[in-house]
């Protein structure tokens, strides 16, 4: 090392990198999974956002591609994407600038190198169970445990991590799940196609205790959850169950 301090970029500053290119295949991929996603209606107007790690030789953590401000899942087509770095956020590729939310997305792709798709969504079902007064969501279902892997971790309404990411530290590792309240959800995954399939587990989790809380209520009856320790034996397996063999990190 030579003793000279390492730039420090602003977030969305226009730094083009000739050597970072648009590949068609995870731009592709990009607009497939944000229109799946849009077409299950859980897209609420511009807001929620997706972005997708890629391995880059000049970028010890990668890029990832995102879409700008302005722009919603549903609408969002391969012109409109642009490539940033992770660390600071500039932009390599496209012009236009992130949303706020890309920060804390940032940071999660930093801290778990073993995650390449993030999927944050403002989620109408999910907001609305935890305002009702429920304190978490229950698993009623086999395939979420062998699907999420790592318990879900809630934050207060207080705590908003889009805008201060310090706290991500602290619970990022032993999650693939953050339930957010009054805001919605924010899901990992190794690929897209990962964090995609856990996205629709959890909202279907999400819709199966409302349904299960209202018919106890209406009838007296117990709802019948799945245990802790049922779920932590689902976790340990998951891969077994849901990918058997070697997970590739690949689109």
């Amino acid at each position: 090392m030579d003793g000279s301090t390492a730039p420090v970029y602003r977030v969305n500053e226009l730094t083009p990198d000739p050597s970072v290119t648009f590949d068609p295949k995870v731009t592709k991929a990009y607009v497939t999974y944000a229109h799946r996603i849009a077409a299950r209606d859980l897209v609420n107007s511009s807001v929620g956002g997706m972005v997708i790690r890629v391995p880059h030789p000049d970028y010890a953590d990668g890029v990832c591609y995102a879409k700008p401000q302005g722009v919603s899942l549903e609408e969002v087509e391969a012109e409109d994407l642009v490539i940033t770095d992770i660390p600071y956020g500039r932009i390599l590729q496209g012009e236009r600038a992130t949303t706020v939310g890309h920060q804390m997305n940032r940071e999660i792709l930093r801290l778990r190198p073993d995650v390449n798709c993030v999927i944050h969504l403002h989620h109408d079902e999910t907001i609305a169970f935890l305002a009702a007064g429920f304190e978490k969501i229950r698993s009623f279902s086999l395939t979420f445990g062998y699907l999420m892997q790592k318990p879900a971790h809630y934050l207060p309404a207080s705590i908003n991590v889009e805008e201060d990411v310090a706290p991500i530290k602290t619970f990022i590792a032993d999650t693939n799940c953050i339930i957010m309240r009054r805001h919605g959800f924010t899901v990992l995954g190794r690929t897209v196609s990962e964090a995609y399939h856990r996205t629709c587990v959890l909202v279907s989790e999400v819709k199966r205790n409302i349904i299960v809380e209202t018919l106890c209520g209406i009838t007296g009856k117990t709802p019948e959850y799945i245990s802790d320790e049922e779920l932590s034996y689902m976790a340990k397996h998951g891969d077994a169950v849901m990918y058997p063999g070697l997970i590739k990190n690949k689109i």
